[in-house]
């Protein structure tokens, strides 16, 4: 369904160490209506709801509710770091178009 490179493993990890708060939750990762190209990418920490696929990835758990299940499918999410900062970024087999910031695509 969803595959997180081992970048993008060692980041959420470094994230759930440093802010205790996030005990007992999983990352969630979703699809949005919005962006400049219909849909954009949101992660949040979150706990589990009804409908929820729950994949446990590197010792922590993530989620994707179903809406956001298809358009998902077969994605990869990095974290990179250049001259500008870090995030993360998703290579999406789905979107048939994606903005230049590459936070919100079309499919």
């Amino acid at each position: 369904m969803l595959t997180l490179t081992p970048q993008a493993i060692s980041k959420v990890k470094e994230i759930f160490a440093a802010d205790k708060n996030l005990a007992g939750k999983a990352l969630r990762v979703l699809i949005e209506k919005g962006g400049c190209s219909s849909y954009q990418y949101g992660f949040s920490f979150d706990q589990r709801k009804d409908g929820d696929t729950a994949l446990e990835i590197g010792g922590f758990n993530l989620l994707v509710d179903s809406g956001s299940a298809a358009l998902l499918a077969g994605s990869i999410i990095d974290y990179k770091e250049d001259f500008s900062g870090g995030g993360f970024a998703i290579s999406n087999p789905n979107a048939k178009k994606s903005c230049g910031c590459g936070k919100s695509f079309e499919a």
